[in-house]
């Protein structure tokens, strides 16, 4: 789907306070951005327009997240939902950072030299023409690039049967090896879960929900 251009999108960014205006400029860097450091690491590439960030972050306190998409006029979305949840806590967004960067030259802003616990992947574009498929978030090739700053585990969760399966394939051409698996993920699962707009829509039209956890060997 076309996504139509929005030219106050930038400029909203642009003001808000947790927005990483160059995010390649943090390559190697990216733990420096929150007051506590130490704290684990979460990344949602491709958090669309942030219906899973605006419920894990604010719940998670613990945590410092860092959310990237590609469209100005998505992550405004993103942006606007995590200030109303924040608010509805009545607290400040402070373990939360959002950036715009193309997920495909992920190696780019992020490098050996960082350290991500989690890299969450939500409802990614299936690209299903063979010529398009490089470009799946889960292809060999990007997850060799998250191997690089990942020390922990990659969290995936799909729609698409032909892209769940064809993905186990990529992660172990990857050197992933699969922790979890579920075809099935709303018929009972031991792991949180948070529901967004496109599983519960879906998930209404019949479609089961899969999930998977993987990590680097």
């Amino acid at each position: 789907m076309r996504i139509r251009h929005k030219p106050w999108a930038k400029p909203e960014l642009e003001a808000c306070p947790f927005y990483i205006h160059e995010p390649q400029e943090q390559i190697g860097r990216w733990r420096e951005l929150f007051d506590n450091p130490e704290k684990p690491l979460y990344v949602e590439l491709g958090c669309g327009k942030g219906g899973f960030i605006s419920q894990a972050a604010p719940v998670h306190p613990e945590i410092n997240f860092i959310a990237m998409d590609i469209k100005n006029e998505m992550l405004v979305l993103a942006k606007r939902k995590l200030e109303q949840a924040y608010n509805e806590k009545n607290c400040p967004v402070d373990n939360v950072k959002i950036a715009i960067q193309n997920i495909e030259r992920i190696d780019l802003a992020w490098n050996s030299c960082d350290s991500a616990d989690r890299i969450y992947i939500n409802f990614c574009n299936p690209w299903p023409k063979k010529k398009h498929k490089k470009r799946r978030l889960t292809h060999t090739r990007q997850l060799l690039n998250y191997k690089k700053f990942l020390h922990g585990e990659l969290w995936f969760k799909t729609d698409d049967d032909e892209l769940f399966e064809e993905s186990f394939e990529y992660f172990t051409e990857a050197g992933y090896e699969i922790i979890y698996k579920t075809y099935d993920l709303h018929s009972g699962s031991p792991y949180e879960n948070f529901v967004t707009e496109h599983e519960k829509m879906f998930s209404d039209d019949g479609k089961k929900i899969k999930f998977l956890i993987a990590r680097p060997v």
